[in-house]
């Protein structure tokens, strides 16, 4: 008999469905061998899915698994945030906990719950980010498909987990309006092994203070709705080349509006050890079973 292996599909950093990022969650990932995982996780068709298993350190209280189309990530914020919600909901932690211990192929990262029921607010702790300066020929060729000229100071290539191009495009109209290459940014990512390149801009009016777009073309998602890992490789990026803007070491970024979503991701930068945490809302859409063996 096939074993029914319980499945939840949520929107991530929206408290209402449809306005966030889908993420498939398999709630009962234990026996499945790799090939099956990434199968599923390309039939889903969504940006990421994941599989939550037992973990394999005594410190973590779940161990998770994230699968894009077509590949297997170390890290990645909307499936950190959205499998927290999905293990508590389904009753692989204490609902009370406030304090939990994420185990994925980056290793442990803190988790913090705020709120109960449809308030409840996930925020995972990034990787540590590396970042690296971008080299000239690198800049012009990103420049040329973004349509603008850029800077060094505006580029740089964060490592979190996933590598993501990060370029401050100043202002928020900036970045809504772009309208980049994404043959050419699918190329640059290849070749430069980054999963995307993500900009941002200043937003000066409603709730968020920075606006955010994340295109990631070369691994089957043109424009994600809300990305967590670009959003803290974004403040990886203000602390190490600077934050003119007046960011802070906590704002929030709206991203999502031009693919037709409204996610909010609360982004916090530690002032003592400098660790980045994301942060949002989830909504679950969908609960049901799967039959995968």
């Amino acid at each position: 008999m096939p074993r029914n292996r319980r499945f939840i599909q949520l929107d991530v950093f929206s408290a209402k469905p449809l306005l966030g990022n889908p993420l498939a969650v398999v709630v009962d990932g234990a026996g499945l061998d790799d090939a099956t995982m990434q199968a599923f996780a390309r039939w889903t068709n969504l940006s990421e899915t994941t599989f939550l298993l037992p973990p394999t350190s005594a410190a973590a209280d779940y161990r998770v698994r994230i699968f894009t189309p077509h590949q297997e990530l170390p890290f990645a914020g909307h499936p950190s945030v959205g499998s927290a919600y999905a293990a508590i909901e389904s009753g692989l932690v204490s609902p009370h906990q406030r304090q939990l211990q994420q185990e994925c192929a980056a290793g442990l990262l803190p988790v913090r719950v705020e709120g109960s029921g449809s308030g409840r607010i996930i925020h995972v702790q990034a990787p540590p980010a590396g970042l690296q300066t971008v080299a000239a020929q690198q800049r012009a060729r990103l420049g040329w498909a973004m349509h603008a000229e850029l800077a060094e100071s505006q580029l740089r290539l964060v490592d979190n987990g996933p590598r993501w191009f990060v370029c401050n495009l100043h202002e928020e109209a900036a970045v809504r309006q772009l309208q980049p290459d994404l043959a050419a940014i699918g190329a640059l990512c290849v070749a430069a092994g980054a999963v995307g390149v993500s900009v941002f801009g200043r937003q000066r009016s409603g709730e968020a203070s920075m606006a955010v777009r994340a295109f990631c073309p070369a691994d089957g998602t043109p424009e994600d709705p809300v990305t967590g890992s670009a959003n803290a490789a974004i403040m990886a990026f203000l602390a190490e080349v600077g934050d003119p803007a007046g960011y802070g070491l906590r704002y929030r970024a709206s991203q999502g509006r031009e693919v037709g979503r409204d996610g909010c991701v609360e982004v916090v930068r530690d002032a003592t050890d400098g660790s980045i945490s994301i942060g949002g809302a989830c909504a679950v859409v969908i609960r049901g079973e799967l039959q995968l063996d």
